[in-house]
């Protein structure tokens, strides 16, 4: 049976061991292995490598050794509880042997779980699972995690009393970042936060949240946006080493003084425009975005805006022949001094 994105999520949390098997599949491999490790961790409990409950068997062994799944299958426990036999990394190559292993599964075996990476919907694996009255297959995609997802891994790691600001901003770092280092934000905020029962604020999801490019390229936009002009070299230098290029810093600094603009303009101050933003801010940057646009105001950020605008259009000039950095950084202390009252 195929089971749609939501479904699957009720299922990894509650799987059935009475059912025969279970193909995760899909292109980003950190996914999988994430749902992988929930739905056998739901299904075994706890102990299950330590009690022999849970054969691990690489996909590409199948093809030379075919019977070896059958037999893992079969293998009687020494230990009470369900048993598993996991079939990692699996290709079409090892089609043959798992669906032998499925059409030879009686009640009592060991469930399969499968997973692979992206499949067609022509995959003989793939079909086999969908196929199968008592076997499942979920492909898994690159969709930001939903909401559930959230609180699931939250809950799992001991993480209480968390307002609602808070909460959207473990939304919006979720869907920027990979799955992994959500996860190990979320075990490094849990280490942070442990016994302290305040509630969890910005602030501590600031102090935990992986150091990225776009946090880096962030300080170079907030250094240029509030006049210190002594410390765009060596931001822009670091940004370089990142491999950031010029092009990119143009847009990303396009892109926060058009947020700056928007607010500053706003017919009820920059705190009102501030609030229609989409996706929202929050936080500290919230704070810092409102005191910029009131610093700026509309018509110098106009002149800001022109001023970016006219050096993209000279990056992206065929007969520009100037080092691309170093055009972005004069425009960036040009603004920086712009921003200085007078």
């Amino acid at each position: 049976m195929k089971l749609s994105p939501r479904e699957a999520e009720g299922y990894f949390a509650k799987p059935d061991a009475d059912k025969t098997g279970l193909l995760i599949y899909g292109a980003d491999a950190m996914r999988v292995a994430l749902k992988r490790q929930q739905v056998l961790a739901a299904l075994l409990g706890p102990n299950a490598e330590e009690e022999m409950r849970l054969t691990r068997l690489p996909g590409a062994d199948l093809r030379a050794d075919p019977a070896a799944l059958l037999d893992a299958v079969k293998a009687v426990g020494f230990f009470p509880g369900p048993r598993a036999v996991l079939v990692e990394d699996a290709t079409d190559a090892a089609a043959p042997a798992i669906l032998a292993a499925l059409e030879d599964w009686r009640p009592g075996d060991a469930q399969i779980v499968v997973t692979a990476g992206q499949l067609k919907a022509s995959s003989k694996m793939r079909k086999a699972f969908e196929a199968h009255p008592a076997a499942f297959a979920t492909g898994i995609y690159d969709d930001p995690p939903s909401r559930n997802e959230i609180e699931r891994v939250l809950t799992q790691a001991g993480l209480k009393n968390i307002p609602r600001d808070s909460m959207s901003a473990l939304t919006e770092l979720a869907a920027g970042i990979s799955p992994g280092d959500f996860s190990q934000a979320i075990e490094k905020l849990s280490l942070y936060k442990s016994g302290d029962a305040t509630e969890l604020t910005i602030e501590d999801i600031e102090a935990c949240a992986p150091r990225s490019t776009e946090a880096a390229l962030d300080d170079v936009l907030n250094v240029v946006a509030e006049g210190r002009a002594g410390e765009i070299g060596p931001l822009i230098r670091r940004l370089q080493s990142q491999g950031t290029d010029a092009v990119a810093l143009c847009i990303g600094a396009t892109r926060h003084f058009r947020t700056l603009y928007a607010c500053a303009s706003d017919p009820g101050g920059a705190a009102q425009g501030i609030s229609k933003m989409r996706p929202p801010i929050y936080g500290k940057r919230r704070d810092r975005i409102v005191r910029q646009a009131q610093g700026w105001g509309a018509a110098k950020l106009q002149t800001a805006l022109t001023v970016l605008t006219d050096t993209d259009l000279t990056l992206r000039s065929a007969g520009q022949t100037a080092p691309a950095m170093a055009l972005v950084e004069r425009a960036m202390i040009r603004l920086a001094m712009l921003a200085r009252p007078r």
